[in-house]
């Protein structure tokens, strides 16, 4: 899975209207999309999603607000995947987003950042199969 990464769309994007938006930018810098779907996450997948902050304060915040609505789950290719896609969508906090970046623009606050994407290989291979099975990934 080297060079691929995976994006969710956050259920604060998708509820003001930034999918496309998103999807355009994400295009328009050389990611290929290889998988793709909308899909709404159970409060026992994004506890198993986000396992890594389950011992942090605001786990019980994340899996809420990871539940309410919808997502858009991607796997993106791209050479350097993982860090180009890092620096595409920008600081976790938006007021500390760079200008142009994805956060910077369509997040509304640290909580509510707009889109996740992977933090290393391993992880983005492991992010991915957990949303798409082999036969949806092209």
């Amino acid at each position: 899975m080297a060079n691929t990464t995976l994006m969710m769309i956050k259920p604060d994007a998708f509820e003001n209207g930034h999918i496309g938006n998103i999807l355009e930018k994400v295009t328009s810098a050389g990611f290929k999309i290889k998988a793709l779907k909308l899909t709404q996450l159970t409060k026992r997948d994004a506890e198993t999603f986000y396992e890594v902050h389950s011992e942090r304060p605001f786990f019980g915040e994340l899996v809420s607000f990871m539940t309410r609505g919808p997502i858009v789950a991607a796997l993106l290719e791209k050479e350097n995947a993982v860090s180009d896609f890092r620096t595409l969508i920008g600081a976790t906090n938006p007021a500390e987003a760079a200008e142009g970046t994805l956060r910077k623009l369509y997040a509304t606050s640290m909580g509510e950042n707009a889109v996740h994407g992977s933090d290393s290989d391993e992880n983005a291979s492991i992010e991915a199969a957990f949303h798409f099975s082999k036969r949806e990934c092209f």
